[in-house]
C-alpha cells in the first residue's frame, strides 16, 4: 500500500511540474520574441575616431622671459609700486575701528559753512565727519558730504601686494 501512495504522490507532483512549467513559459515567450525583433534588426555604421594631433612642446627659458611665480606683468610694471598706497606714518582716526556696515549716516549738520556728516556707531555714539577725515577698516576716506549720503574712497588689497581704490557710501538712516 505504501509504495501504491508514494507513486501516487510522484504522480501527483510530476502533474503539477508539468502545468506550472507551461505558466512560466507564456511569461518568457513575450520576452524572448522581443529579443528575436531586437536581435534581427540591422548594425549602424560606427564613425572612425577622429585624429590625434600631436602635443607641442614648450620649452621655458628662464633668461628670457620673468618668472611666472613672481608678482609683476611683463615690460616691467609692478602693480605693487605703480598703483595706490596707504599713507604709512598717518595716525589712525577713531572711526576706523569700525567696518563700514555698522556705521550709520544719521544726519548732516551746517555750521560756519561746512556740511558736517553725523555718523553713528553700533554703540549709539553719534560722531561728525567732514570731508578728509577717514572712516572703516581699508583706509576709507570722505570725498563728499551731502543730505542724503557720504561718500568716500577706500583702499582695498588686490590679492599680490598692491591695492586698488574702490567707492563706497553711507546712506542716510532712514
Amino acid at each position: 500500500m505504501k509504495g501504491v501512495i508514494n507513486q501516487s504522490i510522484c504522480r501527483v507532483l510530476l502533474a503539477a511540474t508539468v502545468l506550472l512549467t507551461g505558466c512560466v513559459g507564456g511569461v518568457n515567450d513575450e520576452l524572448l520574441s522581443y529579443i528575436d525583433d531586437v536581435k534581427a534588426r540591422p548594425g549602424g555604421r560606427i564613425e572612425a575616431l577622429p585624429q590625434i594631433k600631436p602635443y607641442e612642446t614648450f620649452t621655458y627659458m628662464v633668461a628670457d622671459a620673468r618668472s611666472p611665480f613672481a608678482p609683476g606683468r611683463p615690460g616691467g610694471a609692478d602693480p605693487v609700486s605703480a598703483g595706490p598706497k596707504p599713507i604709512d606714518d598717518r595716525s589712525k582716526e577713531y572711526l576706523e575701528q569700525f567696518s563700514l556696515d555698522t556705521l550709520a549716516m544719521v544726519g548732516t549738520l551746517d555750521r560756519g559753512g561746512n556740511t558736517y556728516g553725523l555718523l553713528q556707531t553700533k554703540d549709539g555714539m553719534i560722531h561728525r565727519v567732514v570731508a578728509g577725515n577717514y572712516v572703516g577698516q581699508n583706509d576709507g576716506r570722505i570725498v563728499a558730504v551731502d543730505d542724503a549720503s557720504i561718500r568716500l574712497e577706500e583702499l582695498v588689497p588686490d590679492g599680490i601686494g598692491g591695492f586698488y581704490t574702490r567707492s563706497a557710501e553711507i546712506g542716510l538712516k532712514q
